[in-house]
């Protein structure tokens, strides 16, 4: 008896928030290794599936970067990454495109639907207008040539407002074109980001294989459980922020700034994280909020 006494509880706790978000929009980006992992996978989405039946406008942006390098492998096209994005030459785009559209975004689209969801795909290159990205190397200064590999300058919300609004959870892949209608990749952290502060919202959660941010990256119990954004800096300069990590609380940082509520870093290997995350007064990740929030 007190098993079923302890889920109603759950429920009446979750109560209060879902009243709360019911008809908020929720970015959600998962990629990497919780992709690859079909029960994690299938998790994540239940718990999306549950977010858009209690009213959650939810838009679920994801990668595909392990699937784009067997498709690559498979073509004979050694993958090859520079600062941590894909260097994308007109054959490895072919590649990506066909990955990221017709494997990854219909195998997600086919998952969440069986959950109930009205899942439907959303091509980036149908909202996301983009810049060819440039860059220098960090030790000689030279310029880098990443090839088709955009970032966002402008996105067509409207295409996505009306989808949420007639309760379907759009799947986006990380595509964009140019002023020519040029292909461009799209790094999948950098295009929910663009996703959410063209929406203004209320929150973006990165979904990963990590807990959230950790002080010490070897120690699990280090959890920062809320980090204000200018704490972030501070951070950095203690060496507890690096890597690819610091680009994305860049992206989280900024997002806020422009009126995304919060940003959530979850660990998508535990059940039903996100859920956890959202619904509850704990949490079981990293927050990270505005300056003058508690």
């Amino acid at each position: 008896m007190q098993a079923y006494i302890d889920k109603a509880a759950t429920l009446i706790e979750a109560l209060p928030y879902i009243q709360s978000f019911r008809g908020a929009i929720v970015i959600v980006k998962v990629g990497g290794s919780v992709m690859e992992n079909a029960d994690n996978l299938d998790r994540l989405l239940s718990d999306i599936a549950f977010m858009s039946t209690v009213s959650m406008k939810v838009v679920l942006v994801h990668g595909g970067g392990k699937a784009i390098s067997r498709g690559m492998e498979k073509r004979g096209i050694e993958p090859r990454f520079v600062q941590g994005l894909r260097v994308t030459d007109g054959p490895t785009m072919e590649v990506v495109e066909s990955v990221l559209k017709n494997e990854v975004n219909a195998d997600v689209v086919r998952r969440l639907r069986r959950y109930g969801a009205n899942a439907r795909p959303l091509h980036g290159d149908w909202i996301f207008a983009v810049t060819r990205r440039t860059g220098v190397d960090r030790e000689t200064g030279a310029p880098i040539d990443w090839g088709f590999v955009g970032d966002v300058t402008s996105v067509d919300t409207q295409t996505v407002s009306m989808m949420l609004d007639a309760g379907v959870v759009p799947v986006v892949t990380p595509l964009g074109v140019d002023d020519d209608n040029q292909l461009h990749n799209i790094n999948a952290d950098t295009a929910a980001a663009a996703l959410a502060k063209a929406l203004r919202a209320r929150k973006l959660a990165f979904i990963s294989d990590v807990p959230g941010l950790l002080r010490d990256v070897n120690d699990p119990a280090s959890l920062i459980s809320s980090l204000p954004i200018g704490q972030i800096a501070t951070l950095q300069r203690e060496g507890v922020i690096g890597g690819g990590m610091l680009p994305k609380l860049d992206s989280c940082a900024e997002a806020i700034r422009v009126g995304v509520g919060k940003v959530h870093l979850i660990d998508g290997r535990m059940p039903h994280s996100l859920l956890l995350e959202i619904f509850t007064k704990k949490g079981v990740g990293t927050e990270i909020i505005a300056d003058e929030q508690e």
